[in-house]
C-alpha cells in the first residue's frame, strides 16, 4: 500500500467538496435542502470540520484499495495460510506467481473510477438515501450528495487503482 497515494486520494473529498458545495455551484441548493442558513454555515467552526473531514477522508482512502483493486483480495484469501507471504513455500510461490502474472490486470485510472462509481451507486447512495428519507429530506438533497460521492469516489478509485 502506497501511503503517499492514499494521502493524495484523501485530499479528493476536500477539493471536490470545495467546488461541489460552493454557493456558485450546488451550495445554495444544498443549504436550502439541508434546512440550513448561510449564517449557520459561517458560524460552523470550519477548522474543526476540515480537520475531521480530512481524518475521515484518510480512513475512506485506506479502505478504497479493497473496493477498486481486484488483487487486494488475493491476499485476503490466503491471509491465515501459513507461508502465504514467504515465496520459498509452496503457497507463497503460488501467490507470488499469481501476482507476477496478474498483479497489474485492471490497474488503470478508468477501472478504478468505474469501481468508485459502482461504490457510490450501490453503497453511498443507499446509505445517504435511507438516512435522508428518515430525516424527511428531499430527493434534491439525496441527489446532491450522491453526485458528490459519485464524482469523489470515481476520482479516489482512479487515483488509487492506477498508482497504488
Amino acid at each position: 500500500m502506497n501511503i503517499g497515494i492514499i494521502a493524495l486520494a484523501a485530499l479528493v473529498p476536500l477539493l471536490i467538496g470545495f467546488i461541489w458545495y460552493h454557493p456558485k455551484t450546488l451550495g445554495k441548493i444544498w443549504i436550502k435542502e439541508a434546512g440550513l442558513t448561510e449564517e449557520q454555515m459561517k458560524n460552523a467552526g470550519p477548522v474543526r470540520i476540515y480537520i475531521m473531514t480530512l481524518v475521515m477522508s484518510f480512513l475512506l482512502a485506506l479502505s478504497t484499495p479493497y473496493l477498486v483493486i481486484h488483487q487486494a483480495h488475493v491476499y485476503s484469501v490466503f491471509a491465515n495460510t501459513p507461508g502465504a507471504n514467504d515465496p520459498t513455500t509452496e503457497i507463497g510461490a503460488y501467490v507470488k506467481n499469481f501476482m507476477d502474472l496478474y498483479g497489474n490486470n485492471f490497474r488503470t485510472f478508468k477501472h478504478g473510477a468505474l469501481h468508485g462509481f459502482i461504490t457510490a451507486l450501490f453503497i453511498a447512495m443507499p446509505v445517504l438515501g435511507i438516512g435522508a428519507l428518515f430525516e424527511r429530506k428531499s430527493w434534491k438533497y439525496i441527489l446532491v450528495h450522491t453526485g458528490y460521492w459519485a464524482l469523489t469516489l470515481c476520482l479516489m478509485g482512479g487515483i488509487i487503482c492506477q498508482w497504488n
